[in-house]
């Protein structure tokens, strides 16, 4: 459903963040999460009753939402990239 799995979690850590070990930074958090909600969103469109799973993704949307804003404050070359390299937006 919502969740990934750890190898996935890795990969993306490592394609997005510094380093590995680097999970905290906004680009490794905004990609997990994107693919956490395209996971969700697969779900929601097979049981459209499914209210508890729908409340989960819109936070997860807003959480992204947030991160997405305050990466564009830190570094908006960054952030362009990174939306066009996770497919945001168009």
């Amino acid at each position: 459903m919502a969740t990934i799995t750890t190898e996935k979690s890795q990969e993306i850590t490592a394609a997005f963040g510094a380093n590995v070990k680097d999970t905290g930074s906004a680009r490794v958090q905004i990609a997990i999460l994107t693919e956490k909600i395209k996971n969700l969103t697969e779900h929601a469109k097979m049981h459209r009753k499914d209210f508890h799973s729908l409340r989960g993704l819109t936070a997860m949307v807003a959480k992204r939402k947030n991160l997405l804003k305050f990466y564009s404050k830190q570094d908006l070359e960054g952030y362009r990239a990174l939306i066009k390299e996770l497919g945001l937006r168009g």
